[in-house]
């Protein structure tokens, strides 16, 4: 091997070893295959792995099983047979390009790789909201609410109390913080709407409902363990949000060494959209983006959320919705000065749970 000048050493043996790059662009899929893990925690999205390029007329082992994933998201407009087939049929292939357009994915109607390492990210159990699209063909970067655009009604300004269920709960959080996290969350709505939020003491008679809970829980939507479906809520004016207890929740991910570890406040955040009457958004920056990794913290409202909420329930009068354009302009600017395209840095970790690159 022909030496190296001494300068450019130092950096030969740098730069492969850093983990500040940015997520490979999917286009350059060609070049660089994704070879998909199995990723720590759920089983059976982890298995998942196995189909990856998998198009229309192949056959699996285990196939049965991602049919009812998507049919459990939404993504089949009329009810599967109970018996499910292992094969990749033509239905199948529909709810996969279905998946990709409504997530914002290159539609290639195959398990491609980024694909696969999408659905295999824990997410929400909330279905995505896909029936009513009128553009199932190509990417739909828009704000969805709950059929019939269901909202809370009431004497202006809004007041919702919530509270934590006391039996219903984790133990190796401490109530404060997790109410803590919880005021948090509820505050980023607040700004941006004229919807006040009450913490109170009175779980039984509060509007909002939050709880931990493991498994089957009675609601008709149970939890399937680590790094599956991670927390669900419904529609106006239910007020139940649960989150799935067998997660490893954490409140300072600084703090917290678990590598599936959930971000509360995060996962908090996104399910309020829901309380509110918001459906899943295909903007990937947007807290109602369906999917979360673990170790990544994803608290910040974008303009497509603040939309979506100020179209049920109008502006709060304090908030100016130029101030969140410039801070957003402000992040996207910092953010290519670092990298440019790809994952934000923080959320490398938990990507890299679900996907690592061959470089060939």
């Amino acid at each position: 091997m022909p030496s190296l000048p001494p300068l450019l050493l130092p950096l030969f043996l740098f730069f492969p070893f850093t983990y500040s790059r940015p997520f490979p662009d999917p286009l350059q899929h060609a070049k660089h295959p994704i070879a998909l893990q199995p990723r720590l925690g759920n089983d059976t999205w982890g298995s998942f792995h196995r189909f990856l390029d998998l198009g229309r007329g192949s056959h699996a082992n285990g196939l049965s099983g991602l049919k009812r994933y998507f049919a459990r998201f939404g993504y089949f407009p009329e009810p599967y047979p109970t018996q499910l087939s292992d094969s990749f049929d033509a239905r199948l292939e529909a709810a996969v390009v279905r998946y990709q357009a409504h997530l914002g994915l290159p539609i290639t109607g195959k398990l491609d790789g980024t694909t696969l390492a999408q659905i295999m990210t824990p997410r929400c159990g909330v279905p995505d909201p896909i029936a009513n699209r009128s553009n199932q063909t190509g990417p739909i970067e828009r704000f969805t609410f709950f059929t019939g655009r269901p909202r809370w009604t009431g004497s202006k300004p809004l007041t919702l109390t919530y509270a934590v269920s006391p039996a219903h709960t984790i133990d190796y959080i401490s109530r404060a913080n997790i109410a803590a996290a919880l005021r948090r969350s509820f505050a980023r709505w607040a700004r941006v709407i004229p919807v006040r939020f009450v913490e109170s003491a009175e779980y039984e008679v509060a509007d909002v409902k939050v709880g931990f809970y493991s498994g089957d829980h009675g609601d008709g939507e149970p939890f399937d363990g680590v790094l599956g479906i991670l927390a669900h809520a419904f529609s106006p004016e239910s007020g139940n949000l649960h989150l799935d207890a067998a997660e490893r929740w954490a409140v300072d991910l600084g703090k917290e060494e678990s590598q599936v570890a959930v971000d509360l406040e995060s996962v908090a955040t996104h399910e309020i959209g829901h309380v509110l009457g918001l459906g899943h958004s295909a903007v990937k920056e947007a807290v109602m983006y369906p999917s979360l990794s673990s170790r990544m913290k994803k608290v910040e409202l974008r303009a497509d959320d603040v939309e979506g909420a100020q179209a049920l329930y109008g502006s709060n009068p304090d908030f100016r919705f130029s101030q969140l354009v410039e801070s957003e302009t402000s992040s996207a600017h910092r953010y290519a000065l670092r990298g440019g395209r790809g994952i934000p840095r923080r959320g490398w970790t938990g990507a890299a749970v679900v996907v690592s690159m061959l470089m060939v």
